[in-house]
């Protein structure tokens, strides 16, 4: 589609505005198409497949969201701008849920509108352009379809993974953060001979340590405060399966000291309790930090340093394996849109090398966050790069928030707010380059509670 063949058409009733738009447009380069209803509207839709509709809010037969429901019917692709004299908060959530490419006031402003109107062919042509990422690229570097990877050290992981999933020997698991340690430990719990027992995990940072005791061990009823009934502990609960102990560094020396006894003598008591109970389930322990090197600092006891690593496995950062980068970017857009209810799927070539180029200090959980940001923002079905939200380019604020998952509220309210510091809170250029309402803005502000510091 070169930019001369694009086809735009025009639905409003208003006559005075819809000839001004028609010449704005046309004086593109453009060949547009105009009506005064949605009906006339439909029928040339049907027959010129233009790249672009321009349709009014309210219509004498039917509305603006009408028209965008049967484009869409019609082609996915197409954009669809619907502008209103009629600000409505609904209307415009609606508009966005339904696919609309933008929503936007008469009172916006002609330039305004132009420059919309370019955005909007340019996402069409790229759309275009790209063809879907296709999940059976990924599916055969996959192992159970949850750790990705095609480069050497990924290989080495998952020969690890089949040789230790057939026995139960006891697994030490190190890595940075983020790098999928708990995932790797419910692969080779899931892939072998523990596969029909139960996998059960323990954040050994979440807890107090008599809190932790209880939850590892058990208790009986009265042994302390608030035991006002037995309970089994992990080891209990996990029978002939695995416990996973995540942050296994971060336990205390007494637990250290009763975690090494479970291990020899494979039999424990609840908190409280005397009867003692076998230990039947594998342990895999993982941590971010070196535990050889806590040794040496004598911070962690050398006798469970070699007790939890029979077999260890070093996952390698993101950093370090750059080539498994579009897989996992496939992988994570393909759950990230199922979850959201979105179709980002087109991933342009200088997107994918931003991603390639970018250091990831929080692994693949960042870049999992990172596309979910830019998901969300996506007003196609490309993920363009001005939605790739990177350390680099985005205030610290939203930057300090990559390395946990966000809420799309979250996302929303972090980049109007970035959009609002950047601008100086002028809220009119702050609207503009959100592409939102005046209004809408206001009700943003207000819902956010957004206050201006400066």
């Amino acid at each position: 589609m070169n930019r001369i063949d694009a086809k735009i058409l025009i639905i409003d009733d208003d006559t005075a505005f819809g000839e001004t738009l028609e010449i704005l447009i046309s004086n593109l380069g453009y060949k547009v198409s105009r009506t005064v209803n949605g009906t006339s509207g439909i029928e040339i839709l049907s027959k010129q497949h233009p790249e672009l509709v321009i349709t009014d809010l309210k219509l004498p037969d039917m509305t603006g969201l009408d028209i965008l429901k049967k484009v869409k019917e019609f082609d996915k692709q197409t954009q669809v701008i619907i502008i209103t004299a009629y600000d409505n908060m609904e209307t415009t959530i609606k508009a966005m849920q339904f696919g609309a490419y933008d929503y936007l006031e008469k009172a916006a402003g002609l330039e305004r509108i132009k420059v919309i109107v370019k955005r909007a062919l340019e996402s069409k042509k790229l759309s275009d352009k790209l063809e879907y990422a296709n999940s059976e690229d990924f599916s055969k570097h996959s192992l159970a379809n949850s750790i990705i990877g095609k480069t050497t050290q990924m290989n080495e992981i998952f020969k690890k993974i089949g040789k230790v999933s057939s026995n139960r020997v006891n697994v030490l698991i190190q890595g940075e953060s983020g790098t999928g340690k708990e995932l790797i430990a419910k692969v080779i719990h899931y892939s072998g001979i523990t596969k029909d027992d139960p996998f059960i995990g323990v954040n050994c940072t979440a807890l107090t340590e008599s809190l932790l005791e209880s939850e590892l061990f058990g208790h009986e009823k009265g042994s302390f405060t608030g035991a006002i009934k037995s309970k089994k502990g992990k080891f209990q609960l996990a029978g002939n399966g695995t416990v996973f102990l995540d942050e296994v560094s971060e336990l205390s020396f007494n637990l250290q000291v009763k975690l090494l006894r479970v291990i020899q003598e494979r039999e424990f008591e609840k908190v409280g309790g005397e009867e003692t109970i076998p230990m039947n389930a594998r342990i895999i322990a993982a941590s971010n930090k070196d535990l050889f090197k806590l040794v040496e600092e004598g911070s962690f006891r050398e006798d469970l340093y070699y007790r939890l690593n029979v077999f260890r496995m070093e996952v390698p950062p993101l950093r370090e394996r750059k080539d498994d980068i579009p897989l996992l970017v496939v992988h994570f857009l393909n759950k990230i849109n199922a979850e959201l209810h979105k179709n980002v799927f087109k991933i342009p070539y200088e997107v994918m090398e931003l991603l390639q180029k970018n250091r990831w200090v929080g692994n693949v959980r960042e870049l999992e966050n990172i596309l979910l940001q830019a998901v969300v923002l996506a007003q196609g079905d490309v993920l363009e790069k001005e939605y790739i939200l990177l350390e680099n380019n985005i205030p610290n604020e939203l930057a300090e928030s990559s390395s946990h998952k966000m809420t799309l509220a979250e996302v929303e309210k972090k980049y109007i707010k970035n959009i609002l510091d950047e601008y100086n809170w002028n809220k009119k250029e702050a609207s503009k380059i959100l592409g939102i309402a005046k209004t809408t803005l206001y009700n943003k502000i207000e819902a956010y509670e957004l206050v201006n510091k400066k």
